[in-house]
């Protein structure tokens, strides 16, 4: 979300769960240096008067571009040009890049607000514009789900990586016997650059009785915009047979306690079976002492 900026009026930024929905299209551009770059917004339930576009580039603050007002627009001092805005329609509105350059690449938001001073702004999804760079060849990602790990118990962690791609226009989905999955998805909010490819990141948390049934799949889903389509790659993953509900390396000190406890025991009785036997042995020397005592007894009687 925006927080609220003074510009030429005095607003709050909304956020998506408001009521106005404006739909902002295409979600990606990536185009060499020179080329033509084209967004477009929409109100989908409104028709507000006071327009605008912003520039937010990477780790810094947004910055307002033009305002459109009614067939009227007026560019900030910074982009006076290389930009233009169209206003085509009452609902519809856009802002054109005739020749990209580097500086350009960013994201792009538009906003619409019903009045201009103290409401709510709402915004777009936003367009992100990629500038290519020549020796860079556009590449889709490489995609693969990891099993969570066996020290987990109540939860269950799925790993989605996904790599070697090139721009980073990619979406993260997930989906759970071929059912999106949302309230439990955590992305990287940007992708990382190693080399001349990014890599992504995107986790899933589900309950362990949800992971221990081997008959459910789930799959990670990236959707990559190679400058023309957008392709999808995904990964599977099965959940897994409930072996106990405890680690494996948790087993094996148990396995291995169990061994020695019963070793000992099996010692313990050892030296207790020789031990009883010793004391038979001794009960045996003295009766037959005895006996012996007792006939010489007799005889001399």
């Amino acid at each position: 979300m925006i927080s609220g900026f003074i510009t030429l009026c005095t607003f709050w930024a909304a956020g998506a769960a408001q009521s106005v929905l404006i739909t902002q299209w295409p979600r990606f551009i990536s185009s060499l240096p020179s080329a033509l770059a084209e967004m477009h917004c929409y109100q989908n339930n409104t028709e507000y008067d006071y327009l605008y576009w912003y520039r937010q580039q990477k780790e810094a603050a947004p910055q307002l571009i033009v305002s459109i007002v009614g067939s009227s627009e007026t560019f900030e001092a910074d982009f006076k040009s290389g930009f233009q805005a169209v206003r085509s329609e009452k609902k519809r509105w856009s802002l054109k890049i005739p020749s990209i350059q580097r500086k350009d690449e960013a994201v792009y938001l538009c906003a619409a607000i019903v009045r201009c001073v103290n409401y709510e702004a709402y915004f777009g999804q936003g367009t992100k514009l990629t500038v290519l760079e020549p020796d860079h060849d556009v590449t889709p990602p490489t995609v693969q789900v990891f099993k969570p790990s066996e020290k987990e118990c109540k939860v269950k962690t799925l790993v989605c990586v996904a790599s070697g791609f090139y721009p980073d226009h990619v979406s993260v989905s997930w989906e759970v016997d071929g059912v999106t999955e949302t309230d439990s998805v955590a992305t990287d909010n940007t992708a990382l650059r190693e080399g001349k490819h990014y890599s992504l990141s995107s986790r899933l948390t589900v309950q362990s009785k949800t992971w221990f049934k081997p008959s459910r799949t789930f799959t990670c889903r990236v959707s990559f915009f190679n400058g023309t389509d957008t392709i999808d790659v995904e990964d599977s993953i099965t959940g897994e047979t409930d072996s106990g509900g405890m680690p494996n390396d948790t087993k094996m000190k148990i396995m291995q306690n169990a061994k020695l406890t019963y070793s000992v025991l099996i010692a313990k009785s050892f030296i207790y079976g020789v031990f009883i036997m010793f004391l038979v042995w001794k009960l045996k020397g003295l009766s037959g002492k005895q006996s012996s005592r007792e006939r010489s007894c007799g005889l001399n009687n």
